[in-house]
């Protein structure tokens, strides 16, 4: 037991450290999918209509890459699960990772880990202590996930199933979590080796649940498990025993690897750089361009190869929504005032910029892990002013989305484009609808600069509950029916959409850019007068 001595401790600091995230997490999280119960019951009244949505989106592959198979829409649990499993899998999985992450590489990085390892810890507590908290935290969600539908009138077989399921998801990709915090020197390379498997995963399943003669492969991605559980249809809680016999075995790999390895260091072994630096590393921005290029890269293929295969799939789309008058509303209320296909296209280019945003917020905390690594200090000594180094970060978190929106405009109007024809018109036209989605993503860089130069040490946090608080008021904002007082919180709400027929105005765009430059500049001016670390 030597080896998990101190685990309690860390476990109780860490859930000291994310006395704000965890709170938000998991109440978004777990409550938004029951209390959409009464909204499925408003937007689809008749036994016609959702008889009709369960025709027109059962057999859709279109539908099927965005929120998986439908086994049946004719009930409130049968939407629920899946209109929400997908997602939840999705941003429970995120959670975790970033969670793992945060608690045991990124205390290496800083050398915490090693101070409080020549105490009385054990070689396995700060895996230990990470992972309970985080398991412990996906069940919590999948709990007050069951009893929330329970408490909204669904059955309780299939809200205990959906909710089991999910928060097995989580424990899969905390154990995966362990396993990547061990193979390398670096947090943001641990991240970015859970991120990328996870968009394997998303792949996988979009892959199998639109592809009917290849069905099994969605059986290779935890994110397809909560839904092959066929909640509140058959109610497979075996599967929630799969998950857990797979997060235990990829675990245990997470635990024969860290005896492995020396703290401080990785399984993979960092290469020596050259002799001498090349010219382009004494400037502050080419120091940036070192560190931030190569997440640059990563998230450009990323959005490409998600652009073309949502915009290939944008004309099986008319069968979402059945007869509902309410819920075609709905989605002119997201862009689509011209079809179903509009809308559609509307829905994915604002997704892409909130995922532009989530990049802008890695890039500009590049700031603080720089800070507290000591390195900006070294950079500063020299002759590079403050404002100098933090706007070679700043570049990349307000001028990088902006090479990722171009990159998923255009996949995503190539995609369509040669399905429908017109290839020209679509590409300019999904490349400036992606592009108008700059401003609202420059709102969330703007204030992680403000919230780095005003608030340090609440940086991650407070950069990441904006940008989670944004995502999630975008996402189910228009589906739960929130007053529009609270939807306008989100910057996206207020980006015109290039519809045909709708008149475009540049008004919100240039509102959204002054707040942008103001929250950009304060946290300038904040970080010029105060203290380093």
């Amino acid at each position: 037991m030597t080896g998990v001595v101190g685990t309690w401790q860390l476990a109780r600091l860490a859930r000291r450290r994310d006395r704000v995230m965890l709170p938000i997490w998991i109440v978004l999280l777990s409550v938004i999918p029951g209390s959409t119960a009464k909204t499925y019951e408003s937007l689809y009244p008749t036994v016609a209509a959702r008889a009709s949505l369960n025709a027109g989106t059962g057999s859709n592959p279109s539908v099927a890459v965005l929120y998986g198979p439908a086994y049946d829409l004719t009930t409130p649990g049968g939407w629920i699960a899946w209109r929400y499993g997908a997602l939840e899998a999705l941003f429970i999985a995120l959670f975790v990772v970033f969670t793992v992450t945060r608690h045991t590489r990124a205390e290496e990085d800083s050398g915490r880990l090693e101070l409080l390892g020549s105490t009385v810890v054990g070689r396995y507590a700060s895996l230990t202590a990470s992972v309970v908290v985080a398991a412990a935290s996906s069940f919590v969600i999948g709990l007050v996930m069951a009893l929330v539908m329970v408490g909204a009138g669904l059955p309780v077989a299939g809200s205990f199933t959906l909710g089991l399921t999910v928060a097995g998801t989580g424990l899969v990709f905390t154990a995966i979590a362990g396993v990547t915090a061990q193979l390398t020197e670096y947090s943001r390379s641990a991240n970015g080796f859970g991120t990328a498997i996870l968009g394997v995963a998303f792949l996988l399943r979009a892959f199998g649940d639109s592809t009917p003669s290849a069905n099994w492969v969605s059986w290779l991605s935890p994110l397809a498990w909560p839904q092959a559980s066929k909640p509140f249809v058959a109610d497979r809680l075996w599967v929630f025993a799969l998950e857990v016999g797979v997060a235990v075995a990829v675990g245990a790999i997470a635990y024969r690897l860290v005896p492995r390895r020396d703290i401080g260091a990785g399984m993979f072994a960092t290469k020596l750089g050259p002799p001498t630096a090349p010219r382009s590393l004494s400037s502050a921005f080419g120091i940036a361009w070192r560190l931030q290029r190569g997440s640059l890269v990563g998230w450009a293929v990323g959005f490409v190869v998600m652009g073309v295969l949502f915009g290939s799939m944008a004309n099986g789309v008319s069968g979402l929504v059945g007869d509902s008058d309410q819920v075609k509303q709905m989605l002119e209320r997201m862009g689509g005032a011209n079809g179903l296909i509009d809308a559609y296209l509307a829905a994915i280019v604002g997704l892409f910029g909130m995922l532009g945003g989530v990049y802008a917020v890695q890039a500009a905390l590049r700031m603080r892990s720089e800070e507290t690594a000591s390195h900006a200090e070294s950079v500063l000594a020299t002759g590079v002013s403050r404002v100098r180094w933090a706007a070679s970060h700043l570049v990349f978190a307000l001028l990088g989305p902006a090479v990722l929106l171009a990159a998923a405009g255009l996949a995503t109007g190539l995609g369509h484009g040669l399905r429908a024809g017109d290839l020209g018109h679509h590409l300019t036209h999904t490349l400036g609808a992606a592009m108008v989605q700059l401003p609202a993503v420059w709102v969330i860089a703007g204030l992680a600069a403000l919230v780095y130069g005003l608030w340090p040490p609440l940086t991650v946090a407070g950069s990441w509950t904006v940008a989670g608080i944004t995502v999630l008021l975008s996402l189910y904002g228009p589906v739960i029916g929130l007053t529009q007082a609270v939807l306008d919180v989100s910057p996206f709400t207020h980006v015109p959409k290039l519809q045909a027929g709708t008149v475009f105005t540049a008004t919100p765009l240039i509102w959204l850019t002054a707040i942008a430059v103001v929250a950009t500049a304060a946290g300038l001016v904040s970080f010029r007068r105060r203290d380093i670390g």
